[in-house]
């Protein structure tokens, strides 16, 4: 029968996935047909299962453990992460992070010629192997090999890789002018905005990470500095924190002063926010000599915020934050205001879209303030910074497998020298701080510097205040 030899063509797991994942489309499928039609359709759905018993029973066993390049080890997982359902992944109900949707920048959408049962739930993996004991400093791991069919073409995990790897966006050309000291200052200057580093199942895979780690501290197995939730007294006040590598002492109590606390031993950094920080530095997120050693998770509830502050030089620059579950703005100024609780006025508002990371260096860092107001909505994020070697707290060790990570080859995988001199060139372009304008011409910081003088000069701006012309470029 045809529909046997093209069944042929797959192996027994990926059969088990297809007709799972069919199974749960099944209403959507049989919707508005005859109730023949629907009966041949759950047939053919069901005989996926129970068509390629011979071949099942010899190979089930060892095949469905398989933890497939970029897969998740169970079928429960693989079914979420299944080609072609990624983008649906995100919006999967998981502790009211039911309205996570797929981002514009979600790379996954290039596998048509991929496995089925593949996808680049990256993390997913590298934590699963980790687990095993097997040793990944690279990022890049020796799999099983598992002839499914060898007919089909596959790309390597180094070329799926550097797909991705290209495909990050990277906006680096903020600027919010303001008058500090009798001189004109682009607040913004060192900010930049990484959008496509993390997958939608790479966020989920965080996000449910999150919360079993929210449920631990609740549970008191967490360190007893290592997690906090204050009581909510105000509006804004009380959202969830949890820190790792080092404690921070947000507010002075008992005479001692904001900072990193040096005699206290504070939980060690999960393996998946290792593996983060893996993918933060290997592609060019972070510098390899600010590899990150602590990290805070923010919890936010509806109405929760942040004031406005600059982080303590007890960690040195730049850190980098990750948002998860919706986008929020965070607003920066050299003198923010509170119009109310949980609501700040300041010079410039930068959206944060979902799974982005904002590094904050120079201007960006330490002179503008920066806060994030009250979030409409549920909202995690991951602060990932690097300790001043001298505020280490007492007993602290550098975690091994976090040292000597390689940055990504940024010419990998490209052949001749003209395609690297494009490649070069492209890459250049996307962030070189250019944008089109009416004439194509590029707008440089002393052009913007050029004509915010000339409003000073006109009156438009008080002396010792920040004025309210901020210019921002569209993403790249």
């Amino acid at each position: 029968m045809d529909l046997d030899r093209f069944l042929q063509r797959f192996s027994a797991s990926d059969l088990m996935i297809a007709e799972e994942f069919l199974s749960t489309w099944l209403p959507f499928l049989t919707k508005d047909l005859c109730e023949g039609c629907a009966d041949i359709l759950r047939g053919r759905i069901r005989s996926l299962n129970t068509g390629h018993d011979s071949n099942r029973s010899n190979h089930q066993a060892e095949e469905v453990d398989v933890n497939l390049e970029g897969s998740f080890v169970n079928v429960e997982d693989e079914r979420l992460v299944l080609t072609g359902s990624v983008e649906e992944f995100a919006r999967s109900s998981t502790d009211g992070c039911d309205h996570i949707e797929s981002t514009d920048w979600d790379t996954d959408r290039e596998r048509e010629s991929f496995k089925a049962g593949m996808s680049w739930a990256d993390i997913a993996q590298q934590d699963e192997i980790e687990k095993k004991g097997m040793k990944n400093m690279d990022g890049l791991v020796e799999e099983e090999k598992v002839e499914v069919n060898p007919t089909k073409t596959m790309l390597s995990r180094e070329d799926r890789e550097r797909i991705r790897f290209k495909g990050v966006k990277r906006k680096k050309d903020f600027v919010c002018l303001e008058r500090i000291g009798g001189k004109i200052v682009n607040i913004l200057k060192g900010l930049e905005l990484h959008t496509g580093v993390f997958s939608s199942a790479e966020q989920k895979r965080i996000v449910d990470f999150v919360y079993d780690l929210q449920k631990k501290g609740r549970n008191n197995e967490l360190g007893e500095y290592t997690y906090s939730e204050p009581r909510k007294w105000m509006r804004g006040k009380g959202r969830v924190t949890i820190q790792f590598g080092c404690c921070y002492n947000y507010a002075g109590k008992n005479g001692v002063p904001p900072g990193i606390l040096r005699n206290v031993i504070a939980d060690p950094i999960p393996n998946l926010f290792k593996i983060m920080i893996k993918r933060l530095v290997g592609w060019h997120v972070l510098p390899t000599y600010c590899v990150p050693d602590s990290c805070i998770v923010n919890i936010y509830e509806p109405g929760d915020c942040i004031p406005p502050h600059i982080d303590n030089h007890d960690f040195v620059r730049p850190f980098c934050t990750v948002s998860f579950l919706s986008e929020c703005n965070i607003v920066f100024g050299s003198n923010l205001k509170i119009a109310g609780p949980g609501e700040f006025i300041g010079s410039a508002s930068i959206p944060l879209p979902i799974g982005s990371v904002l590094v904050l260096n120079g201007n960006g860092a330490d002179i503008a303030k920066h806060c994030v107001p009250a979030v409409p909505c549920k909202r995690i994020s991951i602060t990932f910074r690097k300790m001043d070697r001298t505020k280490w707290p007492h007993m602290f060790k550098l975690e091994p497998d976090l040292q000597n990570i390689k940055p990504f080859d940024l010419s990998k995988g490209i052949d001749s020298q003209q395609e690297k001199k494009e490649w070069i060139q492209t890459t250049r372009r996307k962030s070189s701080g250019r944008f089109n304008r009416a004439k194509n011409k590029p707008l440089h910081l002393d052009e913007a510097e050029e004509a915010l003088e000339q409003s000073s000069r006109h009156g438009l701006i008080n002396d010792g205040g920040s004025h309210s012309w901020v210019k921002r470029h569209p993403m790249q």
